[in-house]
């Protein structure tokens, strides 16, 4: 399994999407992490929820950011393996096995394109949950 920060294995699709469960799981426990440590009004004296909210805006972010340029890494990795196969095509259009592993690569490269697609809904996703609990706390920085 690959930890956050650790590159991602595009040679596999199915350890590359195992890869990216494992490193999804702040998005898949965002409720959680909020329920956890945003107090309710009732407890808001407690915990500085400005100053944990924040931090979980920022951790979210760097993990998004990390999701995002490894799937672009991978993806990029494999268009320049498909680029290679394309060339080897030309020179003999006759080689089957070529063929085969160039329906393969261009297969995984449509899989790991639609997990950008996955990564935008877990984002926005993560994101409204953040912006419903966290509104009257931390208002993070507008994106450009």
């Amino acid at each position: 399994m690959a930890a956050p920060g650790e590159p991602l294995n595009c040679e596999d699709f199915s350890m590359f999407q195992e890869a990216l469960k494992v490193i999804r799981t702040i998005d898949d426990r965002i409720v959680h992490s909020l329920n956890t440590s945003v107090p309710t009004v009732s407890f808001s004296g407690r915990v500085d929820a400005t100053q944990t909210c924040e931090k979980l805006y920022q951790t979210m972010m760097e993990a998004h950011l990390s999701r995002d340029k490894a799937i672009k890494a991978c993806i990029a990795q494999t268009s320049e393996a498909l680029g290679h196969l394309r060339e080897e095509r030309t020179k003999d259009a006759d080689n089957l096995a070529v063929l085969k592993q160039l329906r393969k690569e261009q297969t995984k490269l449509k899989l790991m394109q639609s997990e950008l697609n996955v990564e935008e809904v877990i984002n926005d996703r993560s994101l409204k949950v953040f912006n419903e609990r966290c509104r009257t706390h931390y208002t993070p920085p507008k994106v450009k």
